[in-house]
């Protein structure tokens, strides 16, 4: 059914503005099939904030108004997706531990290896790497450090508390949840040194370089189902300042239906068996 901004009081008015605005700042892009999930999504932040119009809305966003910053942060808030589990996509997170991990080492002579995930989401997934390198014994042998970003400060709120409901275990064996959570009523939670093994959680936007320098330099890269949401422009931009800033040997990490041969030519595609990665020109 057709979302319908007129029955809450909104007119349409600036719709196209913004969502064009939206795609400018975060590399979201909302076709003509998604726009009434954008409508949707935005029309309680544009109520609450006493508008009548998301030309209204707009302005605030666009001219950098009193409150803008807070506003954005809403706004990616309201279009994150944080539908995700533990051991999702796990082949790949294996491949790194056992194919791409140990030839790392050994071209870099043991140096330290980062290791970071975006976007995170609740946590899951820098989790679940955490417990695969665990179990594989790796944090014993060399000096690995995880770091986890999301465009969602609500979701990294959530990631930082390490609380996780039963659906979020609906892929990991019941063994290793008993082994790395302890349930607290309708909840689990994360053990402190499993949670401990991600030393940063951090809300970046993946469009603004600036904003993850600090992680620029990883050469093993999980951005999992994120290119899924952005325009064939966005992906290009935030590939490419991958390939600006990561290492040689450099490995990304992209969702099963995602594909970057289009894209760019600074990454080759190199199959891991049960699993693919991009790898550094």
């Amino acid at each position: 059914m057709a979302f319908e901004p007129e029955n809450l009081g909104l007119s349409a008015t600036g719709l196209p503005l913004l969502r064009d605005l939206i795609h400018e700042r975060t590399g979201l892009f909302y076709d003509n099939g998604r726009y009434d999930t954008l409508a949707d999504r935005l029309a309680p932040l544009v109520i609450e904030r006493g508008f009548h119009t998301f030309l209204d809305f707009y302005y605030l966003l666009r001219y950098d108004e009193p409150g803008a910053a807070n506003e954005w942060r809403r706004v990616m808030d309201a279009l994150s997706v944080q539908e995700t589990y533990f051991w999702r996509e796990i082949d790949q997170i294996k491949g790194m531990a056992g194919t791409i991990l140990p030839a790392l080492l050994r071209a870099t002579g043991g140096k330290p290896v980062q290791i970071w995930s975006v976007p995170c989401a609740t946590g899951e997934e820098p989790l679940t790497i955490a417990m695969v390198l665990n179990e594989a014994g790796w944090f014993e042998r060399a000096p690995i450090t995880i770091h986890a970003s999301d465009g969602s400060r609500s979701a990294i709120d959530k990631a930082r508390n390490g609380r996780y409901r039963e659906r979020a275990f609906r892929s990991l064996p019941p063994w290793l949840r008993d082994k790395y959570f302890t349930q607290q009523g309708s909840e689990w939670q994360a053990a402190a040194h499993l949670h401990a093994r991600v030393a940063t959680w951090s809300v970046v936007n993946l469009a603004a370089p600036q904003e993850w320098s600090a992680y620029a330099g990883s050469p093993i890269i999980f951005c999992r189902n994120a290119f899924i949401y952005f325009s064939p422009t966005s992906v290009k931009a935030v590939v490419e300042a991958f390939a600006d800033r990561m290492p040689t040997p450099g490995y990304l990490f992209v969702g099963a239906s995602e594909s970057l041969l289009n894209v760019t030519d600074r990454f080759r595609l190199d199959d891991l068996e049960s699993a693919f990665v991009y790898v550094k020109r």
